[in-house]
């Protein structure tokens, strides 16, 4: 028996169904179910939510987020390996799971989903950048979901929540920061999956914001963010030379001194740049 449900525990459904991680697929799992729960916890009151969870695996988070009231969830999973260990969870739970397998990057989740929205997932470690980008700058804003709540390498979740100065902060840190509230909430190491990666999780929560932070058209700060960061040892006269031809005229007139580099440069002085340069 397991402590949030009636179906077995996770490590005898993964010697069923023979699901061993595999390394190609970013995956490594999380077999506490207690740990899962509180981790489904860390998105608020899901019961008047529909939440989307990428990666479900043999599907521990799957069941913390159905244990703890998730008025329904939709999984999409990549191994059709888990898929049968995933269907034993939608019996159990009726209609309250579906279980889509594809490539999280190409499923558009939307034809499946009802507002209000929800995200919550132990994401594949080759596909959690890229989804969370996805995620920080659709084309309209506020976004389809009301929250994140997600789990990373620690490296990459002390990039969304790092500050100006430190060697973490970067375009993460400013797409995340901009249009959200991030903290961190879980920390895991190593030993709480199966098989242990080499380095330590932790889960972010990342609450939309109705209106970014401070005014700035997207595409502009995604571009100046880029080209900042992407030669970040460089000053920002140097490494944003490309951005316009008076680079150094808009740094100024942002309040930025074209002799800064931009771990220096807070996410209000990039929205400010972001408007100089918008201009031309």
């Amino acid at each position: 028996m397991s402590t949030i449900d009636s179906l077995p525990p996770l490590r005898d459904v993964i010697n069923t169904h023979d699901l061993r991680a595999r390394k190609s697929l970013g995956q490594n799992f999380l077999l506490d179910l207690n740990l899962t729960a509180k981790i489904a916890r860390q998105a608020g009151d899901l019961t008047q939510c529909d939440v989307l969870e990428i990666g479900p695996g043999p599907g521990g988070l799957t069941r913390g987020l159905l244990a703890e009231g998730a008025r329904r969830v939709l999984a999409i999973e990549k191994d059709r390996r888990c898929l049968p260990a995933l269907a034993e969870i939608a019996q159990h739970y009726g209609d309250r799971l579906q279980v889509i397998e594809g490539d999280a990057l190409e499923i558009d989740p939307l034809a499946h989903l009802t507002p209000p929205i929800r995200v919550a997932a132990n994401l594949p470690y080759n596909i959690g950048t890229e989804l969370l980008v996805r995620w920080l700058t659709p084309p309209e804003w506020p976004p389809f979901w009301q929250s994140l709540t997600l789990m990373f390498q620690r490296e990459v979740a002390e990039r969304i929540v790092a500050q100006p100065g430190s060697k973490a902060y970067g375009r993460l840190a400013i797409l995340a920061q901009w249009r959200t509230d991030a903290r961190i909430v879980v920390n895991l190491p190593p030993e709480a999956f199966t098989p242990p990666p080499k380095i330590s999780s932790a889960v972010v929560h990342l609450t939309a914001l109705e209106q970014p932070k401070f005014e700035a058209d997207a595409a502009t700060l995604s571009r100046v963010v880029a080209a900042a960061f992407n030669q970040r040892r460089k000053m920002l006269r140097a490494a944003l030379k490309g951005t316009a031809p008076d680079i150094e005229d808009r740094l100024l007139a942002a309040g930025i001194k074209p002799t800064e580099r931009a771990e220096q440069i807070s996410l209000e002085g990039f929205c400010a740049l972001a408007r100089e340069i918008a201009k031309s």
